[in-house]
């Protein structure tokens, strides 16, 4: 197996059956009916995937070296995630809001973003990142002449030629789209924050001018979008308008103007007022409909069924990207709580305790507990360097913070 990627590398050339992917479609919201509300994840070689992981690895490390990776660039990045993305850009708003200032912010999503990235542009673009020539070389081979089909309950569609996008599935994937957007935020006044394909414009509006800068960068990025022959998906694009003297300005990208409503932020449910109730009964809801699937699905009882379950499939919804929107009213937190409760109490022989007695019996903490726990761990992350700062303005040791 070594001789052969040494040999795939050093040529760059790559074997017919590392370009062939079945694509299964996996349904993500929406009528079931239309195909756009489907992700197409490609299923590919297996051996062809042990090497790219080989290639991201040595693509990350020249990154690394060099910072080739912008810091405001969150998704498939190592230390980052929708949880720092999320954190370092509304800290931000946050403190604007807090001082009475007004925030404006544009979301943006883009249309099939990673079906949609040219490969010539591509490529131009890795080269001038500085990527050695047999990488890309070998990349330009791994793209060229590549087919797909769809699978759908053992079926198969006819081969289809690729003519463009990183494969979703792909290892290297996420790491070419990565560079591809890496130069987005050139030339933007405000602050932007990207994650993937979901890009995060924010600008504190004092006056008719930052209302006109703000649209500004907006031009911007459709004029960076024809560029690249990206597009943007103008129904997701939207606005909101945080603080109490906002001007409710009116904002437009490629001649149509942007709605505004809630927004769900990388899974998060943002409003206006920055507060976290909704999406504290959001996940609790969520956590509780999962949990009464298993109830009604899995007949067992026993704790090494019920709790692997719990773990898996139930408590995630209550803690992916908490440290953001942990809730600090009482009633938030023990309606998330009540989750923990609930599964607990499934298991047999646990009916009759109470449950502090629960949680000791199952080697389980609270989810108070769990969240304070969390917290000191992303604490520690900032002060050891693993995150961008949130601020530099302190005085004394470096680790202090703001």
């Amino acid at each position: 197996m070594f001789l052969i990627f040494q040999d795939s590398f050093i040529s760059g050339i790559v074997p017919e059956d590392w370009r062939k992917a079945d694509v299964v479609p996996i349904f993500k919201k929406g009528l079931k009916f239309v195909p756009g509300n489907y992700r197409p994840v490609s299923l590919t070689s297996v051996a062809g995937k042990v090497f790219e992981g080989l290639l991201r690895d040595s693509i990350q490390e020249f990154i690394g070296r060099y910072n080739v990776i912008g810091k405001n660039l969150h998704g498939f990045m190592k230390h980052r995630s929708c949880q720092t993305n999320l954190i370092t850009f509304y800290e931000e708003v946050s403190r604007s809001i807090d001082q009475g200032v007004a925030v404006d912010v544009i979301y943006l999503d883009f249309a099939k973003a990673f079906d949609t990235v040219p490969h010539k542009r591509l490529l131009f673009k890795l080269r001038k990142n500085g990527l050695d020539e047999n990488t890309c070389s070998w990349i330009e081979n791994w793209l060229k002449d590549r087919v797909q089909r769809v699978v759908i309950n053992g079926t198969f569609s006819r081969w289809t030629s690729v003519v463009s996008g990183v494969p979703q599935g792909s290892v290297i994937g996420p790491i070419l789209f990565n560079l591809f957007i890496n130069d987005l935020e050139i030339g933007i006044e405000s602050h932007v924050s990207v994650f993937a394909d979901d890009t995060k414009l924010g600008k504190v509006i004092q006056c008719e001018q930052d209302v006109t800068s703000l649209q500004r960068d907006l031009d911007r990025l459709g004029d960076w979008a024809l560029k690249w022959q990206m597009k943007f998906n103008l129904d997701k694009c939207k606005v909101m308008h945080f603080g109490v003297k906002n001007t409710q300005a009116i904002y437009t990208l490629n001649g149509t103007e942007l709605g505004k409503s809630k927004q769900k932020d990388l899974g998060i449910i943002i409003d206006f007022k920055l507060s976290n109730n909704v999406q504290c009964q959001t996940a609790a809801a969520k956590a509780i409909k999962v949990l009464a699937c298993i109830k009604r699905g899995v007949h067992s009882r026993d704790e090494n069924i019920i709790l692997p379950l719990y773990k898996s499939m139930v408590r995630p919804h209550l803690e992916y990207a908490v440290q953001f929107w942990a809730p600090v009213l009482k009633k938030d937190i023990i309606a998330l709580e009540k989750v923990q409760r609930r599964a607990t109490k499934l298991i047999r022989g646990m009916e009759g305790l109470s449950y502090e007695e629960r949680l000791t019996s199952l080697n389980l903490f609270s989810l108070e507990k769990r969240r304070l726990r969390g917290d000191l761990i992303t604490l520690y992350k900032y002060i050891r360097g693993h995150y961008h700062p949130l601020s530099d303005r302190t005085r004394g040791h470096p680790f202090r913070l703001e």
